[in-house]
């Protein structure tokens, strides 16, 4: 039995080029759509227009304004799913992702302590505090979490109610910090609990795709030992994994990307759970190919939900915050997922 589960994973391996494709296919249909969440908006623009002046309202509209941004939302959601779709390997749990199990929340904590103790304009290299806070953050969240997951106090929903809890203290203790500050200082702590994708400084956008790029390269590098995990912990270790270590470096991985995501973004939920759940019913569950298929996937998904929001403006005169539309579109995935569990379990 033990040495049919290295062959199980050895069977794809003439499959490649079906990976290969899938990933080519992923990265198009992302290019794509940053493409189209850069060229459409709230405001009407010419491409012909600002590439014959890019100082011009066209240019500035397009190059400064609305590139970062589609830019922040490539990363960050590229980087949620494919943090979500490691998590859930490594969990063994389909309803696994940062925003469920408090790893956002507590990221959203660090990220707001840092602002209210004035870190965020330290010098210049206060851009580089704020994430680094939303990454500790995340660690001690994730910490908290895995921790009962280590010592099996905790399984199936158990998980997943030890991630509300911590969002929901961490969302208890920003809204508290919003009571006794000043009215500006408020608003601001409410980006943190709503999700907005927004024009980031280049300090925040080097901080962010330093983090997720940096992380999710460590994710793609650890997915055949996650695979390996789905055999089972005894299993692993027979073929060489060393299966704590490999649980620290994904909580890690997982948690600096996440950071680096809440940092600039604030919690944007439920795309570390919708993106994987569709490609497991395409790809299949191997983390092989779900964790960098997930990250193009989810890098193509929220410039498009950005771009959702910022056409909404047209119609509302106001934009929703991109997290809002991201739990409209993750919350029911969510709970038929949880119902699906919960019957396969019940039959079992």
């Amino acid at each position: 039995m033990v040495k049919s589960a290295p062959s199980a994973l050895a069977v794809s391996s003439p499959r490649e080029p079906r990976l290969a494709t899938a990933t080519a296919i992923a990265a198009v249909g992302a290019l794509a759509a940053i493409v189209l969440a850069v060229l459409f908006g709230s405001e009407t623009t010419s491409v012909h227009r600002a590439w014959i002046d890019p100082a011009g309202l066209d240019g500035t509209i397009l190059l400064r304004l609305r590139a970062p941004r589609v830019a922040v939302a490539a990363l960050a959601g590229g980087g949620l799913a494919a943090a979500g779709a490691a998590l859930q390997a490594l969990l063994r749990n389909p309803l696994a992702e940062p925003y469920v199990l408090g790893v956002s929340g507590g990221a959203a904590l660090g990220a707001t302590a840092a602002l209210l103790a004035g870190l965020g304009g330290v010098a210049w290299f206060g851009a580089g505090l704020v994430p680094l806070a939303a990454f500790l953050g995340g660690v001690a969240a994730t910490a908290l979490v895995a921790r009962f997951v280590r010592r099996g106090t905790l399984r199936g929903e158990g998980i997943l109610l030890a991630g509300f809890v911590v969002n929901a203290l961490a969302s208890a203790a920003i809204t508290l910090a919003k009571t006794i500050v000043d009215a500006n200082r408020a608003q601001e702590l409410l980006f943190w609990l709503t999700g907005f994708v927004d024009v980031p400084t280049s300090g925040e956008l080097l901080a962010l795709a330093a983090g997720v790029l940096v992380g999710v390269a460590g994710l793609v590098r650890l997915a055949p030992a996650l695979g390996h995990l789905a055999f089972g912990d005894d299993v692993a270790e027979s073929l060489g994994i060393d299966v704590p270590r490999v649980e620290r470096q994904t909580l890690l991985l997982a948690s600096l990307v996440t950071g680096s995501i809440v940092a600039v973004t604030g919690l944007v939920a439920f795309v570390g759970l919708v993106v994987p759940q569709v490609l497991r019913r395409l790809v299949g569950s191997d983390p092989r190919k779900l964790v960098p298929l997930s990250f193009f996937a989810g890098a193509g998904l929220l410039p498009l939900c950005d771009l959702a929001s910022r056409l909404a403006v047209r119609l509302f005169h106001t934009g929703p915050p991109v997290g809002a539309i991201t739990a409209l579109l993750g919350g029911p995935v969510f709970l038929v997922l949880l119902l699906r569990e919960k019957r396969e379990r019940d039959v079992a």
